[in-house]
């Protein structure tokens, strides 16, 4: 029973912060009320990510390439490397196949390296299993393990959990050698709930019947999505003749060509990413989960899950600061 306690304290908290909004609602301005609304509705003070790549060799750029380029937007719009665990099972960046050593690029123009200068690889090569991917998320590492390793998250915390590489009906291959099942991931994220490891979470999965694995999820607060549904396979894209694969998956590509357009003030909400990939584009069948969340999709901002929790205002007025400078020159 103690354990429900901090739940229910914040529970009679949100209450009474709804009703003061209600009562005080025809006073304030139509914008600002909106905004106090979804700041209630969100309930939590710092964003996480954990990033995973699962397969290794080079016919699997890919998959390196789509876990970079969501590493790439969620920094973007906010969320720094502290706030960041990353996890690439391949160094595609310098494999001697790469006919441009220290770059993983997501779209054949080639006009974006999204290995970039300043990638923090937490996670690398054989360090990625199943085993470190599990401790990470329930917080059962050893006290030596650095900081960068951590996921440091509190009850406070919404979390994007993105992974990519090959599955199955019900389960994800780590490095051709082990697998996780959907079973031990929902128990994991149990475990994460009962040990107040965050307020919210959003998990996304791009893989051959990604759908599967969001199938046994059962704790509180989960939205999740996924590229394929069981019985069918998660298509690549974007193939390039001069190094010999595809560059993306159709699901993820999609996705990120979405978030170029997402800027850390936008108002633009989970229904919309539900829309990024119709059947029309990705070939396969995108699904998603929301029984389990308690908000509805349309009140829950992009930005609540991949940007910083920092309200950001943003103008395209151009602002002049020779005067400023002139005059603390004079100064």
């Amino acid at each position: 029973m103690a354990a429900a306690v901090p739940g229910a304290s914040r529970a009679r908290a949100a209450a009474a912060l709804l009703l003061l909004l209600g009562c005080c609602g025809a006073a304030l301005p139509g914008g600002l009320q909106d905004q106090a609304e979804q700041f209630f509705r969100s309930g939590h003070t710092n964003n996480w990510a954990v990033l995973v790549c699962t397969s290794r060799f080079w016919f699997n750029y890919r998959h390196v390439a789509n876990t970079l380029s969501v590493y790439r937007s969620v920094k973007r719009l906010g969320i720094p490397d502290s706030h960041i665990v990353l996890m690439l099972a391949d160094d595609m960046a310098c494999n001697p196949r790469n006919p441009k050593p220290a770059t993983v690029f997501s779209h054949k123009n080639m006009e974006l390296n999204v290995y970039g200068d300043d990638v923090e690889v937490d996670y690398r090569s054989y360090e990625v299993t199943v085993e470190n991917f599990l401790r990470v998320l329930t917080g059962r590492i050893p006290p030596s393990t650095p900081r960068s390793k951590r996921l440091l998250s509190d009850d406070r915390s919404n979390i994007l959990i993105y992974m990519t590489g090959h599955g199955g009906n019900g389960f994800l291959k780590f490095q051709d050698s082990e697998e996780i099942t959907n079973v031990e991931l929902a128990d994991a994220f149990e475990q994460m709930w009962q040990k107040r490891r965050y307020n919210e979470l959003l998990f996304i999965i791009d893989t051959c019947q990604g759908a599967s694995m969001y199938e046994r999820f059962y704790s509180p607060n989960i939205m999740a999505l996924a590229s394929s549904q069981v019985g069918e396979d998660s298509l690549s894209h974007q193939p390039d003749l001069g190094i010999g694969v595809h560059l993306m998956d159709r699901y993820t590509f999609y996705v990120l060509e979405f978030l170029e357009e997402i800027h850390p003030a936008s108002q633009t909400n989970m229904n919309d990413l539900f829309q990024v990939c119709p059947k029309s584009l990705c070939v396969s069948t995108p699904g998603h989960r929301t029984d389990l969340f308690r908000r509805e999709p349309r009140n829950v901002l992009i930005t609540d899950f991949f940007g910083s929790v920092r309200k950001v205002e943003i103008t395209t007025e151009t602002l002049s600061l020779r005067r400023d400078v002139a005059a603390l020159q004079s100064e």
